[in-house]
């Protein structure tokens, strides 16, 4: 590591310490030649997720724009900010440890509709119909029919269990 003030490559490290979040190392260091300390970071390069978009060009993974999209389908129903938030991490997350450093929108899109649907039922059904781009009512009561489908599986699922 170059000193920053005498520009001399031999320094040794003092300290070392994790930084508060552990995503970082901080190092103590002094210069051989100056004696002057001076503090450096180390942390793990960080490559961006593009995301492929059906257009075919690429751009680097947004969760703010995941988080605008949820926003939008929530409008109007009891569901937290804190909770939304939890959501796009989680998502965020998934989306990190699924892909090498590419991921298509309609990938994205699909984890967002698992996740949807369990939050909350209405804003699964106005994200849908937005991402699935619905072009007439016989496609909205497609994906409304499967969601109350499932739904019956749920029913029926939880009447055996505690029917035994």
């Amino acid at each position: 590591m170059k000193c920053p003030y005498c520009g001399c490559i031999d320094t040794k490290v003092i300290d070392s310490r994790p930084v508060e979040d552990n995503t970082a190392i901080r190092r103590r260091r002094e210069c051989a030649r100056c004696q002057k300390r001076f503090t450096t970071y180390e942390k793990i390069e960080d490559m961006p997720v593009m995301v492929i978009k059906k257009d075919g060009s690429r751009q680097t993974f947004d969760k703010t724009k995941i988080l605008a999209g949820i926003l939008k389908a929530c409008e109007k129903r009891p569901v937290s900010i804190e909770t939304l938030r939890e959501f796009v991490d989680d998502v965020e997350r998934r989306v990190y440890e699924s892909v090498d450093k590419e991921i298509t929108t309609s990938q994205i899109g699909e984890m967002v509709m698992e996740k949807l649907i369990d939050l909350d039922q209405v804003a699964y059904v106005r994200f849908a119909s937005v991402y699935k781009d619905f072009k007439d009512i016989h496609s909205f009561m497609n994906e409304l029919q499967k969601l109350m489908d499932k739904r019956e599986g749920e029913s029926l699922n939880a009447t055996k269990d505690t029917c035994g």
